[in-house]
């Protein structure tokens, strides 16, 4: 995988505890942003155990061990 040209912030984190049926994405220029699992479906029918295993990937790309899928920064953005 290679970075996105046109993009110019990245993924530090992720975090499913604070908030029931979201995701809580931390980006690398501060912004947080909350995103309702409802809209990814494969990552909310994974287990709360399963959901923690994630990965970042060039800064831009997350997926998990247990998925096949790989969403990307932009995918989160498109939400907001």
């Amino acid at each position: 995988m290679c970075k996105m040209k046109d993009v110019n912030v990245g993924i530090k984190k992720l975090d499913f505890t604070g908030h029931r049926g979201k995701m809580v994405v931390y980006l690398t220029d501060g912004r947080e942003l909350i995103v309702p699992l409802s809209l990814f479906p494969d990552i909310k029918h994974l287990s709360v155990k399963d959901r923690e295993e994630w990965m970042i990937l060039d800064d831009q790309y997350f997926t998990f061990n247990h998925l096949s899928k790989v969403y990307s920064v932009k995918d989160i953005m498109s939400l907001s």
